[in-house]
């Protein structure tokens, strides 16, 4: 992986062997992908392929990722990963496969030459926090506040309390508003036992879940929320995992309300937090504007291919 971002893409983030490890143990919510090491006939590696294989929705799917080694490009790895994949998808009873890679060339020439076809692009951008001019934020903080004098902020570190879940679990359904562009895909589907799922997964996998959730006054009702994870192998990292409104609540600005009072608070919550990436559809025009007023910058392109088996 890391001879490979050399040459692709040398900002990607990138998981420590400890990470990565977390990551096939438990997933980004209890449903951990497979990874699989191709090797030459010296045993030297040359190849990984990893799929993504949902559980909870889009069972017809399976979602992969392949990485030749540099020094071996050109001599049909790719080829050999891509055939596993649509074998193993084949094998689990599935009938769609979709293939992430960097935005090059060669790597669409290749994703197109084998049937794929183009539906989305998502962008990788991250924000120096450490560079941060703070007045920007707490102007868009201010802002925000003032367009959204009928709500509250929840701030919480961990597992959501038992009262808030169902709620929590409509606001991160907001999330398939999101545009999906030409990708084939059904709504991700969110139920108490997945929210519980993926705060689980974040705390064995070492990871500080902070949220900031939006609350109307008059209601009581969830609005809104931003998340992210700090990792503790690597506290100067995190990601952000979700910022969602719900639509009944739109047009007060809570995107940048929750998301400008998470920085706030992380402030004084990580002062060590140096960087944060996030990842949006490159046409999701909403969220970029605020990740922008935000000083986020992009890191690298991924298109989403598609192909029908």
């Amino acid at each position: 992986m890391h001879a490979a971002a050399k040459v692709d893409c040398p900002e990607i983030l990138l998981p420590t062997p400890r990470s990565l490890a977390n990551g096939l143990r438990y997933g980004w919510d209890l449903n951990p992908g497979r990874a699989y090491l191709a090797r030459d006939e010296d045993g030297a590696p040359v190849g990984l392929l990893e799929a993504s294989i949902p559980t909870y929705d889009n069972t017809n799917l399976v979602w992969a990722f392949g990485t030749v080694h540099p020094d071996r490009r050109g001599r049909g790895t790719g080829s050999e990963l891509i055939a596993y994949a649509e074998r193993l998808t084949a094998e689990l009873g599935r009938n769609s496969i979709g293939l992430s890679t960097f935005d090059l060339p060669a790597a669409d020439a290749f994703a197109r030459q084998h049937g794929f076809e183009r539906k989305s692009v998502d962008v990788n951008r991250r924000q120096d926090v450490a560079g941060l001019d703070w007045s920007v934020v707490q102007k868009l903080y201010d802002d925000a506040v003032a367009a959204s004098s009928a709500y509250e902020l929840i701030r919480i570190t961990g597992a959501l309390p038992d009262e808030l879940l169902d709620g929590m679990v409509a606001v991160t359904a907001s999330i398939n508003d999101a545009p999906k562009d030409d990708l084939d895909v059904e709504d991700d589907e969110y139920s108490p036992e997945r929210l519980r799922a993926y705060e689980e997964a974040q705390l064995k996998s070492e990871r500080t879940l902070h949220r900031v959730i939006a609350r109307e006054k008059a209601t009581g009702e969830l609005a809104g929320h931003t998340t992210i994870t700090v990792e503790r192998e690597r506290p100067h990292i995190g990601e952000q995992n979700d910022t969602a409104v719900a639509r009944a609540h739109r047009g007060h600005r809570l995107g940048a309300l929750v998301k400008s009072a998470m920085l706030l608070w992380m402030r004084d919550q990580e002062p060590q937090l140096a960087q944060l990436d996030t990842w949006n559809a490159e046409s999701n025009n909403h969220m970029i504007s605020i990740n922008e007023q935000l000083n986020y910058r992009v890191i690298t392109r991924i298109p989403d291919y598609q192909k029908s088996l």
